[in-house]
């Protein structure tokens, strides 16, 4: 598997106490090394201005680079809402960007998948304002520069323990977005309601209780609720929000999932992407605040993916919880 990895994803807030630590993506990009998983390394590359402008307006990114500026060795708030910044914020949330530009274009120029191992996470990042822990939107800044290079339409499936509310309120003009994540945990948005179709492109969430919703559970979802959403789509490449606080245990998240389901879950998109994108895939790092959870994660998806695994699990659909089994059976309106 391709991985693109910076070294200065290191730092930002770097000594700043926070959950969205530079030990994160240290401590993975460190265990891929010792297990023999870090040979296929990608440079990274700086989002320009054009790549960002694609996603977010002109005045929030004059904002963030008027606000990290200011500041020299502290940490303060954006001041669009919750998130905190230092003075590489800037730089860092370019390069994570880029990054998440870097996996795709690699993804396909190889027909290989990638794995961009970024830090700050970006889903949450709306157009006009930076939320959670979220400067810009990787994964939609990415989507957007492979549909303004290549054409086509993206789908991009984000199983994070949070709803992507930055991706969903951009989506549409070749981009889908498909959802499941803890409800109504932070930031409150995502439910079945905001679920619509338009124009080819579809927005579809689907709710989860905020704790103990399970392995099985999870994974039986996901299998009923990708193929169902990427045969609607028809995407010509899968771009995962890939967010791991959903592991039992995590700090932030936690849906009572065992780290297994990383691989159950790498499978079910080779899967899909063997069928409608030719084998595209690019994963880009979101949560996972559970070190080890998150290095054991990432380590499954890279081995699937290098094995091009494609079985189905055991998971049991009929076992799916009636809240849930109600919103597989409605978002679609012929």
């Amino acid at each position: 598997m391709l991985i693109v990895y910076d070294e200065r994803y290191g730092d930002h807030l770097r000594g700043i106490p926070h959950p969205e630590s530079p030990d994160r993506v240290q401590f993975v990009a460190a265990q891929l090394r010792a297990a023999g998983r870090f040979e296929n390394l990608v440079a990274a590359q700086d989002a320009s201005d054009a790549d960002i402008l694609r996603v977010h307006a002109p005045g929030y990114l004059e904002t963030v680079k008027r606000e990290t500026s200011a500041l020299r060795g502290f940490g303060a708030y954006l001041s669009t809402g919750d998130t905190v910044i230092d003075g590489s914020s800037l730089q860092v949330a370019r390069r994570a960007a880029g990054g998440a530009i870097a996996a795709v274009e690699a993804a396909v120029r190889e027909g290989r998948p990638a794995f961009a191992l970024v830090r700050p996470p970006g889903h949450h990042a709306e157009p006009a304002r930076g939320m959670g822990f979220c400067i810009f939107n990787n994964v939609a800044i990415a989507a957007r520069s492979f549909v303004h290079n290549q054409g086509g339409r993206v789908l991009i499936v984000d199983f994070d323990y949070h709803h992507g509310n930055g991706t969903q309120s951009v989506a549409g003009d070749g981009l889908s977005y498909v959802s499941t994540h803890g409800f109504p945990a932070y930031p409150g948005t995502g439910s079945a309601q905001e679920n619509y179709e338009l124009g080819g492109d579809v927005v579809v969430n689907v709710p989860l209780p905020p704790h103990n919703f399970g392995s099985e559970n999870f994974i039986a979802l996901w299998e009923r609720l990708l193929p169902a959403v990427a045969a609607r789509v028809k995407p010509d490449i899968l771009i995962a929000s890939a967010g791991f606080d959903y592991v039992a245990g995590d700090p932030v998240g936690d849906l009572g999932v065992a780290p297994a389901a990383a691989t159950d879950l790498a499978r079910l998109l080779n899967r899909v992407a063997a069928e409608y994108t030719n084998g595209l895939v690019a994963y880009v790092l979101e949560g996972g605040y559970d070190l080890s959870a998150l290095a054991e994660s990432v380590v499954r998806i890279i081995d699937v993916s290098d094995a091009r695994e494609v079985e189905s699990s055991a998971a049991d659909p009929a076992a799916l919880p009636a809240a849930q089994q109600r919103i597989l059976a409605g978002w679609r309106k012929d």
